[in-house]
């Protein structure tokens, strides 16, 4: 069974126990090491990323077919649009949760790696297992830093669609299409930088899980 399988079957169980320790040791007793759940929680970081986007491009479409509304059942159109949000929300969520999982794992990492990098008696591989793990601490925060971008440009993209949703909920009527057409520029321009700040952070991971792969 690949470690990536291993990964997803126990998960689920252990981190119920709500320590972390214990999940880490249980895992390595069965070849899983913390370096494989990294990469492997960056992977489904960038995963979430991408479902990110397709939702936001989703919303973002249904906002376009609001503007153009004229005439029908609004109301129909709201719901369409409160479901939107709502997606939007929860993947929104969902990608800060993996983005601080990846943080547990890493900092669990580099404080073995440091300790275990102590235990060296030759003084040149010491030497080069700092070094190495200097170098992918400095990987790492590059990489969380692309990915705090994106959790950050996240939150006015959803205040303003949940402004606007609750908006239409109060007015449905013309008047409301008039302010939505309003804001739609805005938000459409904040959603496409948020999509490329969210490609910058897939290839960040993605340079990063190679690098860790190859050390």
């Amino acid at each position: 069974m690949s470690n990536y399988f291993k990964i997803i079957i126990l998960s689920g169980s252990l981190l119920l126990s709500g320590c972390q320790s214990a999940y880490y040791a249980t895992m390595e007793k069965v070849g899983v090491h913390k370096r494989d759940i990294l990469v492997s929680r960056v992977d489904s970081a960038n995963e979430s990323q991408q479902e990110a986007q397709q939702q936001f491009r989703s919303i973002l479409a249904q906002l376009s077919l609001l503007i153009d509304f004229d005439g029908g059942d609004l109301s129909t159109q709201y719901e369409a649009m409160a479901q939107q949000y709502e997606e939007s929300a929860e993947i929104a969520e969902e990608v800060s949760a993996r983005i601080n999982a990846i943080g547990n794992v890493a900092g669990a990492l580099f404080e073995e790696w440091q300790d275990e990098s102590e235990q060296f008696t030759n003084a040149k591989l010491k030497r080069q297992s700092q070094q190495k793990l200097r170098e992918t601490q400095f990987r790492y925060k590059t990489l969380i830093r692309s990915m705090r971008k994106v959790e950050d440009r996240m939150q006015p993209v959803l205040a303003a669609l949940k402004d606007n949703t609750l908006y239409l909920k109060h007015n449905l009527n013309e008047k409301a299409i008039g302010a939505l057409q309003g804001e739609y520029k805005s938000i459409k321009q904040d959603i496409e930088k948020l999509v490329v700040e969210m490609n910058r952070a897939i290839k960040q991971s993605q340079k990063f899980i190679n690098a860790l792969e190859v050390s």
